[in-house]
């Protein structure tokens, strides 16, 4: 039986030799325009054009892609599909250069109209830290790495 707290190391091939491959983020939208808008403040390179598209993706570093879906693209092979309630249960995060980019960026999102969850605040586990919501509620956090504090002289 395998350690299901054991990190690193190969994955455990359980079909038929194989393991699945992590590729595609998605995120169903119930208004594309919105939400494109709001990754492109982002840095994400998504053409004007796709606004008015069904389905929609993006390549992310490294091979990862984000894609986006309507609500009407998803019901005809999901009917029975319903946005969650409550607190969102993913959430995305961006890298930020550093400290003072995390607080730009926030600004430049609330002040543009979204919703802004908790404003940038210097975290415990030493990165500059922020909250946004995109248009659908989704959590993206903004994050870059304190400078070290300098040693007590």
């Amino acid at each position: 039986m395998s350690d299901p707290f054991k990190t690193g190391g190969p994955p455990d091939r359980t079909v038929k030799g194989m393991a699945p491959s992590f590729n595609l983020i998605g995120l169903v939208v119930t208004d594309m325009g919105k939400s494109l808008a709001f990754y492109r403040r982002l840095g994400l390179d998504i053409p004007l054009s796709a606004d008015s598209e069904p389905h929609v993706e993006t390549a992310l570093p490294g091979g990862l892609r984000l894609a986006w879906d309507t609500v009407d693209t998803i019901r005809p092979f999901d009917p029975e599909w319903a946005p969650s309630h409550g607190s969102a249960r993913i959430g995305l995060a961006f890298a930020c250069d550093d400290p003072q980019e995390v607080d730009r960026v926030y600004a430049d999102l609330v002040q543009a109209g979204y919703e802004g969850h908790k404003q940038p605040w210097d975290a415990f586990w030493g990165q500059r830290y922020a909250l946004v919501r995109d248009p659908d509620g989704n959590g993206v956090d903004l994050f870059a790495p304190l400078p070290q504090a300098l040693p007590a002289s």
